[in-house]
């Protein structure tokens, strides 16, 4: 940070006006000129750069929708005003009023006739030609990424659509969204490590929820039929390219629906999302056209697998089943051999990756789904499904397991699998059960990674370019 006067730059923000009366902004302007040509307008936004002429000056400035060029000519503003405006520098925000025309070389700007300074910018911005290079920088200080980067404000501009449409997409099919516990005194709804924390008040440890679905399936109980949230969940688990400790769900369940609901509702949110975005039912992510027209293409679980290893692996022991694992390179960390983890790698690493169009795998072992109910015709499948996109899982559904006896016995065998050392295992919940023994109708329900979405649809590589302030090791400041 450079030398600077305190003081003098004390009194200057100190004098700054506590408001300005904006009337416009640049992508509008631009858009309609021919609406906007010769008459006033009043626009503010911070300067990305300053040229100077002789007695011309011209400022590029930053708003929330665009860049718009505001032009300042002496004999227009007076020599006071003109030198108020030359010592202005890129990082200032000011605001200005003044007429809308093309400049000789045709750029849509505003010739200034009033001009204020609403903040001075103590520190220099990045060389605008290279922006921010390093990328633990520019996700630690967002806010320099979002003034140097237009791609990365068009990004989180289409992140807070995409979360509308969703919200639109399924209120306009009566679907209600409601808020549940963050802080849990249990936590369930999948298999994650949670957070730890401690609620002074009540002397106990409670957790940061990995999932709403325990607490929206009572909502469901209590007979709302059609309910949904988007929230913050949390699991303690790795930061890579896919996986972030904080990150945003949606979950939705439907009563008197099933597994096959679930996947038609996923079907038609993609093609609704993709076309309102993008005007037609394709995308291309990662150099690829990816087509969200429905149907989207099944496979099963167990046979998708099997055709990878030449037999059934669904008739294996336990050992053989670990041992062809293995085999495949696939390492159990402590407290996880068990079959339902051994399915899920041979998955991941033989089947996932070749999954490029949208693709629903569906009818996974019963070994895999303790919140789920078994497939009609074969209960060693449960009616649950994932969706995959160019190898990337986005949601996971269930037709909702309904008995509560057979959800006790699910909850006595995670417990085994926690005492074991599992961490990821879900602990007993007895409330849960007690609600169920009320009554739950049959029901569809799906969970759904909202960032991992809006990486398909902004074409982003990591989680943290979807993410505004993504988790980072902290620095420590002096």
């Amino acid at each position: 940070m450079p030398e600077i006067d305190i003081k003098a730059q004390r009194d200057l923000i100190s004098s700054l006006p506590y408001s300005y009366d904006v009337s416009n902004n640049s992508t509008e302007i631009k858009k309609d000129y021919t609406r906007f040509e010769g008459k006033p307008a009043s626009v503010a936004g911070r300067i990305t750069a300053v040229r100077k002429s002789g007695k011309l000056l011209f400022a590029d400035l930053l708003d929330s929708t665009g860049k718009i060029q505001a032009y300042f000519d002496y004999s227009t503003i007076g020599e006071a005003e003109f030198e108020k405006a030359k010592h202005f520098n890129a990082g200032d925000i000011i605001g200005v009023k003044g007429e809308v025309f093309k400049t000789s070389s045709g750029e849509i700007s505003i010739k200034v006739k009033e001009h204020l300074m609403l903040a001075k910018a103590l520190r220099t911005l990045p060389d605008k030609w290279h922006g921010l290079q390093d990328v633990e920088v520019r996700y630690r200080k967002r806010y320099l990424d979002l003034i140097m980067d237009p791609k990365v404000r068009e990004t989180f501009v289409k992140r807070s659509r995409i979360l509308s449409l969703i919200r639109r997409f399924l209120d306009l099919r009566g679907f209600m969204e409601f808020e549940t516990p963050t802080i849990q005194p249990l936590y369930g709804g999948g298999d994650a490590e949670p957070f730890t924390t401690k609620v002074n008040t009540l002397s106990e440890e409670q957790y940061l929820r990995i999932a709403d679905e325990l607490y929206l399936k009572r909502l469901i109980i209590g007979g709302f039929n059609k309910v949904y949230e988007i929230c913050k969940d949390f699991r303690n688990e790795d930061l890579d390219s896919t996986h972030s400790p904080e990150f945003t769900m949606i979950e939705w369940y439907q009563a008197y629906a099933d597994y096959e609901d679930m996947m038609k509702l996923t079907e038609d949110m993609f093609e609704y999302i993709a076309t309102e975005l993008n005007g037609s039912q394709s995308i291309e992510y990662h150099g690829k056209q990816l087509s969200f027209k429905a149907p989207f293409k099944r496979v099963s679980f167990i046979d998708s697998i099997s055709g990878k290893v030449g037999k059934d692996v669904a008739k294996l022991g336990d050992d053989e089943l670990f041992k062809l694992a293995e085999s495949k390179g696939i390492r159990f960390d402590k407290g996880k051999r068990y079959r339902a983890h051994a399915y899920s790698k041979l998955l991941e690493v033989l089947v996932q990756p070749e999954l490029v169009q949208p693709t629903f795998v569906i009818d996974f072992p019963r070994e895999t789904s303790p919140l789920t109910r078994p497939k009609r015709g074969n209960p060693e499948r449960v009616e649950r499904f994932e969706l995959y996109v160019d190898g990337m899982e986005i949601n996971n559904a269930y037709s909702e397991l309904q008995n509560p006896a057979i959800q006790r016995e699910n909850f006595e065998e995670e417990a085994k699998k926690a005492q074991a050392g599992d961490k990821e295992a879900e602990p007993l919940d007895a409330d849960f059960i007690e609600a169920m023994e009320y009554g739950m109708p049959p029901t569809g329900g799906l969970g759904m990674g909202v960032d991992r979405l809006i990486m398909l649809f902004t074409d982003s590589s990591s989680i943290k370019d979807v993410i505004l302030f993504p988790m980072e090791k902290r620095v420590r400041r002096q």
